[in-house]
């Protein structure tokens, strides 16, 4: 039994304006899309996947001496969902694959540890790590959920999946930063901040 990770590359990141893409705004001299990608295989937990769409390629390319299957997300101006779904189309034929951690690639600053933590929390069917008391990324899924999860559309994510369910919430405070680049404000905060 294993639990998989699936790093969404896929979206265009319209608030950034022009053709810019966020998995490949560059991070510490590097796309944050390889920052993601490091934790993720850092933590231990494979298969690692990342789901790719708009400029795929070139997100494909920041990623070609990493370990990871890179899948494409053809769909990917649909909204976050369409990339979950990719995700768990990709993973649902692997039977060792109980769980999937989902992060984002414009998460940077997100640590191996917090996957896992989640992975060796309580066994849920959905584990939210909690940075200073509040919710943030990654989300791990139960494969139970991903029938669920698969039924999303538009830019619902996995805390749709949250309403009705009891939720294991897994302190990862100290272990990183879950804020997420969705314009280059953001960007230069985060830098600021990390100087």
């Amino acid at each position: 039994m294993s639990t998989a990770i699936a790093i969404l590359a896929a979206g265009r990141g319209s608030r950034l304006g022009g053709d810019a893409s966020k998995p490949l705004l560059e991070w510490r001299g590097r796309p944050m899309v390889s920052w993601a990608v490091d934790a993720a295989m850092d933590s231990g937990l494979r298969p690692v996947l990342v789901v790719v769409g708009y400029r795929g390629d070139e997100v494909r390319a920041a990623l070609t001496d990493r370990d990871v299957q890179v899948v494409d997300n053809p769909g990917w101006d649909e909204g976050i969902a369409s990339s979950l779904r990719v995700a768990l189309t990709t993973l649902t034929p692997i039977a060792e694959v109980t769980a999937v951690c989902v992060g984002l690639a414009d998460q940077p600053m997100i640590d191996p540890d917090v996957y896992r933590r989640l992975d060796a929390g309580m066994g849920g069917e959905i584990t939210v790590p909690t940075y200073d008391g509040e919710p943030g990324n990654p989300v791990r899924l139960a494969r139970s959920l991903w029938p669920e999860a698969m039924e999303l559309r538009g830019d619902a994510g996995a805390r749709k999946l949250m309403r009705d369910r009891v939720v294991d919430w897994i302190d990862c405070t100290g272990t990183g930063s879950a804020a997420d680049v969705d314009t280059l404000e953001d960007l230069a905060r985060l830098q600021q901040e990390d100087q």
